[in-house]
């Protein structure tokens, strides 16, 4: 499948990979990543009273003034952090489902990823885009979660559909459960019909752009993980991840279901939140970008 995007760049030798591909690392992978989340911590005021406290209401505020369609981020960066605005039920607090955790976590993964990855040029704010506005395509990664209160217009099945038929990559996280998975099973259908989902197997390439993950470790919502409650949700037990293939064998879409690694990126600086699982959703992540922009 031909690469189409206007605004894919391949990022690998300016990132710190030598010319044989091998990852250049200075310090250990939780070292990096744990100092970068210490420095949020001391950068991010709005954060230091925990998730259920000021820091929750700010959050919300902020989750009220996205922006309004048809305004875009300034042009010529590598990298965007762009989330998919789709239709369908309520979230937290009876917003949409797609405003969850906005804007803090694409804010503060954004402030992270920054420091992991020093020569990556990305646009720091956060990217919310419809997914039938014709611009999506100028953003090859792409982010959606609960996606298991998704219910998508046909504008959108196609708009989406144009997006991962020109290159795009779709990341899809923080849905737990069978009955969420029936209704993602159900959208994503709709958008690529002849596309089977299967499972990914710890040795794929995603696994090894630069981290290297042996284990899917569950990520936890943040009041689960600092009130020591269990890390699943409903009937989702055991954190999986999945994928969507397009003909020429490369990923279109990954699928992290039971598990939340938007809630990892953005209350990592809490004290209470599991190191050992927010820095899995930091390396996770790390590996997604890289593949999503050198595929």
């Amino acid at each position: 499948m031909k690469r189409t995007f206007l605004a894919a760049t391949a990022v690998g030798a300016s990132i710190g990979l030598t010319s044989a591909g091998a990852p250049v690392q200075t310090a250990s992978a939780p070292d990096r990543i744990a100092l970068a989340q210490d420095r949020t911590a001391s950068a991010q005021a709005s954060a230091t009273q925990g998730p259920t406290g000021p820091a929750r209401e700010q959050t919300g505020l902020a989750q009220e003034q996205a922006p309004p369609a048809g305004i875009y981020p300034e042009r010529g960066r590598e990298f965007y952090f762009t989330r998919a605005v789709y239709s369908g039920g309520r979230g937290f607090r009876g917003r949409e489902a797609w405003r969850t955790d906005f804007p803090k976590a694409d804010r503060q993964f954004l402030f992270i990823i920054q420091r992991l990855l020093k020569h990556l040029h990305l646009f720091e704010g956060e990217n919310p885009i419809r997914l039938d506005d014709p611009e999506l395509r100028r953003y090859p990664f792409l982010y959606a979660l609960e996606v298991g209160y998704m219910d998508l217009t046909e504008a959108e099945v196609r708009g989406l559909r144009g997006y991962l038929q020109a290159g795009g990559f779709l990341v899809i996280d923080d849905f737990w459960g069978t009955w969420e998975w029936q209704n993602f099973e159900y959208q994503i259908s709709r958008v690529l019909p002849d596309r089977g989902i299967v499972e990914l197997p710890l040795d794929h390439p995603i696994f090894h752009q630069f981290y290297d993950i042996d284990e899917i470790l569950q990520v936890p919502a943040v009041n689960n993980a600092c009130r020591g409650c269990p890390t699943y949700e409903r009937d989702g037990y055991v954190p999986r991840v999945f994928g969507i293939f397009d003909d020429d064998g490369e990923l279109m879409v990954v699928i992290n279901w039971n598990t939340d690694l938007g809630d990892a990126w953005e209350w990592s600086e809490v004290p209470y939140y599991p190191i050992e699982r927010s820095t899995f959703a930091y390396q996770l992540a790390v590996n997604f970008i890289l593949y999503a922009m050198t595929h």
